[in-house]
């Protein structure tokens, strides 16, 4: 039988899943990526505190694949052609037999440019790096900087109170708390402030509601100020301005509020959803496309219990690359075809040191015991034993000094 060809674009959880689970004896694969490493976005916010390194939680496709007869093109997608079953790229054109579009998501300024232009977005390694950058050099400008100018550098305002937000902000406060006041003695910590700002009710929202008073809970504790039912109206790079009217000086505002789906040419705007996400079957076949595939954040399936389409989370995206390695097995050997259902394992989020929540289908509980479960879990969805050393070491040593040794300033010299 002759080999079909399976183009996939992203290498996320779910592009990868798929690639490592093809029939390598039935399909040729090609996986196309922008970067060259796959990320491991739930650790992001831990990169951007200075708590691991970007090297960890990074890991490069090549690497990841170098027993596998799977090929890797470092290029950006263009457009693709359906009909004639090309993918235009910035290297090139490729035909496939089968295309699965896995390029996930990109942050959603909800049509706001002047934040857009302004804001951080945490969406990539490099985000992350960005983010470390920036924050450290401000510390080091505050030591020289003009009274009038110290206020807007010591306010940091995370806009979204989902996982990441309410992470990130946990993450700060200690850095604000056990470090950031040995390493700058000169500093008064005490003005630096980190605004947590969500538009709905809660802090994750999407959570149960112990987890969301919770949550809230221990960011009051450790001083971060939240502000729930409020949206950033406007960022200029110097000053916020809120929904209630208030406004806040800062040169920093973190933007965790939503996120949008990654559009591609050549596909018509009536297969994507308001959210830029592309509407597939329970089989994950983009409509009115027999050859053409959608996995991971990307795809809007509507079930019975998910008609909104399933949640952006790890754990859909790489249940959707498993059974789709074993659908386009079957499709090519005219078999019937799984249909994909979601199960939900739980959700969680950790809010700083000794300090989690954790919602599972049969139970819910937070504090120590969950900030251990959230741990576990984490590490063991890291793909290398090395990585998963390197990462458990970090922790235990931040854990025992309350401190780490990564706060290192890494930019360019122009």
């Amino acid at each position: 039988m002759k080999k079909r060809k399976v183009i996939i674009i992203g290498g996320g959880f779910a592009g990868l899943q798929l690639a490592q689970n093809l029939d390598q004896s039935l399909f040729d694969t090609l996986l196309i990526d922008k970067i060259n490493h796959h990320q491991f976005q739930p650790l992001f916010y831990q990169v951007a505190t200075s708590q691991i390194e970007p090297s960890s939680i990074s890991f490069p496709l090549r690497n990841i694949f170098k027993n596998d007869k799977v090929n890797i093109r470092l290029a950006e997608v263009k457009s693709i052609e359906p009909t004639q079953k090309k993918v235009l790229t910035t290297i090139g054109e490729f035909e496939y037999d089968f295309l699965v579009i896995a390029n996930g998501c990109k942050t959603n300024f909800f049509g706001n440019n002047e934040i857009e232009k302004h804001a951080f977005t945490l969406k990539s390694t490099y985000d992350a790096i960005t983010i470390r950058n920036h924050i450290i050099h401000n510390f080091e400008k505050i030591i020289s900087a003009k009274e009038e100018d110290k206020t807007r550098l010591l306010n940091l305002i995370i806009v979204g109170a989902g996982p990441t937000g309410v992470e990130l902000a946990g993450a700060f406060a200690e850095i604000k708390k056990y470090i950031l006041p040995k390493d700058y003695p000169g500093i008064d910590f005490s003005k630096f402030t980190i605004h947590l700002i969500e538009g709905s009710p809660n802090t994750l929202n999407a959570m149960s509601n112990k987890a969301k008073k919770t949550s809230e809970e221990y960011l009051k504790k450790l001083g971060v100020l939240v502000q729930t039912q409020t949206v950033v109206k406007s960022f200029d790079g110097k000053r916020v301005t809120l929904s209630n009217g208030k406004e806040i000086e800062t040169e920093t505002v973190i933007w965790a509020a939503g996120v949008s789906g990654n559009r591609l040419g050549g596909l018509s705007h009536n297969l994507y959803t308001s959210s830029g996400r592309l509407i597939v079957n329970r089989y994950n076949q983009v409509l009115d496309n027999d050859s053409i595939f959608a996995i991971g954040d990307i795809a809007s399936m509507s079930t019975d219990l998910y008609p909104k389409g399933h949640p952006q989370v790890a754990n859909v995206a790489i249940n959707q690359g498993k059974l789709l390695a074993k659908n386009l097995t079957n499709l090519i050997k005219s078999k019937p075809l799984k249909e994909y259902e979601y199960k939900d394992l739980g959700a969680m989020a950790t809010i700083g040191r000794n300090k989690a929540v954790v919602d599972l289908p049969f139970m819910k509980f937070k504090g120590y015991f969950a900030w251990i479960i959230w741990m576990f879990l984490h590490l063991m969805l890291i793909l290398s034993v090395k990585n998963k050393l390197i990462i458990f070491i970090n922790w235990a040593w931040s854990y025992i000094t309350k401190d780490s040794s990564l706060r290192l300033i890494l930019k360019e010299n122009k």
